[in-house]
């Protein structure tokens, strides 16, 4: 079975910022031993077939039969020496640890199913009736409160702002047979300084919508996090779509912050030569949705 063709943005903070109860359930995660991040994908694909292979099936994976939430689930793990730093910016101390948040993050995915899919296509989908799964879905976002989940996910292709987040030239690719990743990974303070400077330039060029918007959401969302935090953005399930001559061509940090740049620079000529290698390369890859 092949993994989810999905990107993800993810947080890992220190063990040592997160609050009790939830601190001694990270604790108990990360001594039961953390997820590959190799397999990040197919972990989280096979714990929700686990929920719908359960007899009665969960609606959302990570609960009991009562809907109860079963710990913390799976964790990645990251040593701080792992990730470059800028030198006013800071890491750790380690370990760091991403908390998976299925179960929310499933809750959130499905209801944005639930207001979106067609009539037929629900009733199919859910082993309970559409208000119920409404219901009980919405309670388990509301429950998050004024916590984040520490991943961000994207089907068949990764937000174009997202590479606003890291440096185009600590990229890392692992291209070993059955090992294959692409990741960058940053320090939160270099992240949150790239996303507001982005945020400011895109505003000022080309006003509140669109990457501006995906800009303010991501800035708001890192700020949650500790500022000793890391951030990693990972094209997870996606690198299978790519070819060894894909992934040499592929200039997409650089083209983002090039664009970044150029509007600064009310250079109109370079961000739609910038944009329309973006696109030329990630369409490819996104119009596989749509034979899938």
């Amino acid at each position: 079975m092949p993994e989810p063709f999905v990107a993800y943005l993810r947080v890992y903070e220190p063990l040592s910022s997160f609050e009790s109860p939830l601190r001694e359930e990270v604790e108990a995660a990360v001594e039961r031993g953390s997820v590959d991040p190799f397999d990040a994908g197919l972990w989280e694909q096979h714990l929700w077939l686990r929920s719908q292979l359960a007899a009665p099936p969960r609606l959302l994976p990570g609960e009991n039969a009562d809907g109860e939430v079963q710990g913390v689930g799976g964790v990645l793990v990251l040593d701080p020496k792992e990730v470059p730093t800028a030198p006013a910016a800071t890491v750790g101390p380690g370990p760091l640890v991403c908390p998976l948040d299925v179960r929310g993050r499933a809750a959130a995915a499905l209801v944005g199913f639930l207001g979106d899919a067609d009539v037929p296509l629900r009733t199919a989908a859910l082993p309970e009736s559409v208000e119920k799964a409404r219901t009980r879905a919405g309670a388990v976002v509301s429950e998050l409160g004024g916590d984040a989940v520490h991943v961000l996910s994207s089907t068949w292709t990764v937000p174009l702002p997202w590479f606003v987040v890291v440096d185009p030239t600590e990229r890392c690719v692992f291209t070993e047979p059955e090992r294959r990743r692409v990741c960058w990974r940053v320090a939160m303070a270099d992240a949150r300084r790239r996303v507001a400077r982005a945020h400011s330039v895109s505003q000022q060029s080309i006003g509140e919508d669109g990457p501006t918007r995906i800009l303010k959401e991501t800035g708001r969302w890192l700020e949650r996090f500790h500022p000793h935090s890391a951030v990693e953005l990972d094209y997870g399930g996606l690198v299978q779509l790519m070819t060894q001559d894909d992934l040499d061509a592929d200039t997409s940090a650089e083209d983002v912050h090039a664009i970044v740049d150029a509007m600064e620079a009310d250079d109109a000529e370079e961000v739609g030569t910038r944009y329309e290698q973006l696109r030329d390369f990630w369409s490819e890859f996104a119009s596989r949705e749509h034979h899938n």
